[in-house]
């Protein structure tokens, strides 16, 4: 029997492993609800636990606002104010919109690990106590709310971290329990997800972690070069959080700290389309995923959604296809080389997962990698021309 063409991704797997693009890959690609592929690269099964990044927004942050949401516990229209009184982003009149539509005015990107490491070297330690991390987190969401605007509110989409931390310690605090918690009870345990946070006072983690950095603080991302200089630093564990801010969140933040394998992260697409098709509402029903999922109605120009984001004209990592056909397709990327897109109209589902971060964050490769591994997908499919 002739091979299926989908089979043909694990070969471009290989490849990326082979040139260098990242030393470990996992992919699940799912259509109409089953899985048509799934492969490995490099050293890792499928059972490996990648740090997702930035994919946290969306599965953990952007779900359990959902989920609270649907509780009555907080909505788009919730004031940073309740929860930040006198900080400049409380002042500005923000909302929980605004900070999931990232048109909140708050910078990129800070980097609160540098004065947290200079106040608390300790924090490097392995046996740094609890309490002092729980003591640092608290102080960096503190300088997150007290940081100010970039940008009035609602007048341009401005990716940002900031903001996340935020919503992470809002979120905690709506729900009545640490972030890590709640991800396990509303979102990890329905959806069957084996993903989890490695919250560094209760550490080790349990299972194998692809490898991604090997200081602490990591080395500066192409353009953080200047940001700060004189940190303390020493070799990190495996399994800790790649993110320097998340890291000193101990390890649990609204930003970046899951980790998970691409099956999660595919199962969690999946449930994005039966919670759109009113399917199955085991995190939120299908009305509030259709306002959650359009996209920004105030800031022109926008891709994003809440927590989400939709690919963007010309060179997407979604390739050319996904999401070309109304009513379009929404996911996310994660710096460490992961990626989520979820096409509405094809019903289908693509989750890659690389540690690309491993080899050093100067490589930007996997910005080529991506597009062209997605439309592949989408041609062995035979799913690249719509009716």
């Amino acid at each position: 029997m002739s091979q299926h063409p989908i089979a043909n991704l694990q070969a471009v797997l290989d490849d990326g492993v082979e040139l260098g693009i990242f030393p470990a890959a996992q992919a699940v690609v799912l259509h109409k609800g089953m899985q048509v592929f799934g492969g490995v690269a490099g050293n890792v099964t499928g059972d490996t636990r990648f740090d997702l990044a930035s994919l946290t927004k969306a599965l953990s942050t952007t779900a359990l606002f959902l989920r609270l949401w649907t509780e009555g516990k907080v909505g788009p229209d919730t004031l940073v104010s309740r929860y930040f009184p006198g900080s400049p982003v409380g002042d500005a009149g923000v909302t929980v919109a605004d900070l999931l539509y990232h048109r909140s005015g708050l910078p990129p990107f800070v980097p609160f690990f540098a004065e947290a490491l200079k106040a608390h070297p300790e924090l490097l330690d392995a046996a740094c106590s609890a309490t002092l991390r729980a003591q640092v987190h608290a102080e960096v969401v503190h300088a997150a709310a007290a940081t100010p605007l970039d940008a009035p509110v609602r007048t341009k989409s401005a990716y940002s971290d900031v903001g996340f931390i935020l919503l992470g310690d809002i979120l905690a605090r709506a729900g009545g329990a640490p972030l890590d918690v709640l991800f396990h009870r509303h979102v990890a345990e329905p959806l069957d997800l084996k993903a989890r946070f490695h919250r560094l006072s209760d550490f080790p983690a349990d299972g194998v972690t692809a490898r991604t950095g090997a200081m602490r603080p990591r080395e500066p991302a192409p353009g953080q070069e200047s940001l700060w200089k004189d940190v303390p630093s020493q070799p990190s564990r495996p399994g800790e959080v790649d993110d320097d801010n998340a890291w000193v969140l101990d390890g649990v933040a609204g930003h970046a700290g899951l980790f998970g394998t691409a099956v999660d992260v595919a199962r969690f697409g999946q449930a994005v389309l039966e919670g759109v098709a009113g399917t199955h509402a085991a995190i939120a029903p299908g009305p509030l995923w259709h306002r959650a999922l359009a996209t920004d109605p105030l800031v022109a120009g926008s891709t994003r959604s809440m927590g989400f984001d939709s690919p963007s004209k010309g060179h997407s990592s979604a390739g050319r296809f996904i999401g070309d056909t109304p009513p379009g397709a929404v996911g996310h990327l994660g710096f460490t080389g992961t990626s989520l897109w979820v096409d509405l109209r094809r019903s289908l589902v693509v989750a890659l997962i690389t540690n690309r971060v491993a080899q050093g964050r100067q490589d930007l490769r996997i910005r080529d990698f991506r597009p062209a591994f997605h439309e592949l997908v989408v041609e062995a499919l035979d799913l690249h021309v719509l009716p």
